[in-house]
């Protein structure tokens, strides 16, 4: 199966939102976007969950569900999904019954793509107690068995440290079967690609192809150890798209502040250079077994270069 392609949305919280005014005009700029992405033919447009922007400022910063929710009327075909909701950030139970509403809304075309929270401001200026991040990922674990049983049970019942759910009726489930997948984001491998390989539909983990490898290799070895197939899981990465007519362009437009995102040197690994190179960065993303590449551009405002990816490599 060839990979799929999916892309982000600019809801504000890498300041992308900064030059807008006015709030209207900024979300209708982004129904355009989502609407183009879909008319191209991406397999997901993924939304952040987060309060503050990155680095804090008083530009616009829309909230993920309620624009996921929006958009899901908006599209027809595309998936939507967030990368990822913060676990912390809402009580997992209604985490799980929101995420069912937007499955059905969008009719059946929404995934729940979940993380443990890492954005220190979104916590103390909203209130949430940031606990170190062991701990978060604890409480994820109990989080996503909770999202799991309000999917599946008649009246799910959990007794955990962290959340207690006890008879909870969740109607409508959702449209999806079994149910809506689950996607865990993270590369922690004692940790987090556990919990994927014990409860995820779906893993993110972002990484040059090599590094993939191995930690495709980690995950896969959690799930011989508690009987997963591991083939259940869709494999997905997050990468930085740059088209030039040279690589060497390409490669001199790369900003400075993707080292903090993207492990090593995305410009020697990510879709960075010309047409030809970038198909050859596909292909090898492809044998490290990426299932869906979650694409990034400069701008990701320009609706040519989303039209013009879709026609260089999305296979339709």
């Amino acid at each position: 199966m060839a990979i799929k392609h999916s892309t982000f949305l600019p809801t504000g919280y890498t300041n992308d939102l900064a030059g807008f005014t006015d709030p209207v005009e900024a979300f209708e700029t982004l129904v355009r976007i989502a609407k183009t992405v879909d008319e191209a033919g991406y397999e997901s447009v993924w939304v952040a969950d987060h309060f503050v922007p990155v680095p804090p400022s008083q530009a616009f910063l829309f909230e993920s569900w309620s624009v996921l929710t929006a958009l899901a009327r908006e599209t027809e075909q595309v998936r939507l999904g967030h990368m990822v909701t913060g676990n912390s950030y809402r009580n997992p139970a209604l985490q799980a019954k929101m995420a069912s509403t937007v499955d059905v809304i969008s009719g059946g075309r929404f995934t729940l793509g979940i993380g443990s929270g890492w954005y220190e401001p979104d916590y103390t200026a909203y209130g949430y107690e940031f606990h170190d991040a062991a701990e978060r990922l604890r409480m994820l674990r109990e989080a996503v068995q909770v999202i799991r049983a309000m999917w599946t049970e008649e009246e799910a019942t959990f007794e955990g440290k962290y959340y207690q759910i006890n008879g909870a009726i969740n109607q409508p489930k959702g449209l999806q079967s079994p149910h809506i997948p689950m996607l865990v984001a993270g590369a922690g491998e004692k940790m987090t690609l556990k919990i994927v390989a014990e409860f995820g539909d779906a893993c993110n983990v972002i990484e040059s192809p090599e590094g993939l490898k191995r930690k495709f290799g980690v995950l896969k070895n959690h799930c011989d150890n508690v009987g997963r197939d591991y083939s259940e899981i869709r494999k997905t990465t997050s990468t930085l798209c740059i088209i030039a007519d040279t690589d060497e362009e390409a490669v001199a437009a790369t900003p400075p502040f993707v080292g903090a995102i993207y492990p090593g040197n995305v410009a020697e690994y990510g879709l960075i250079g010309t047409v030809e190179t970038i198909h050859e960065r596909i292909a090898a993303y492809e044998e490290a077994g990426v299932e869906e590449l979650a694409v990034s551009f400069l701008n990701p405002f320009d609706l040519d270069v989303l039209r013009t990816y879709a026609s260089e490599f999305i296979k339709k």
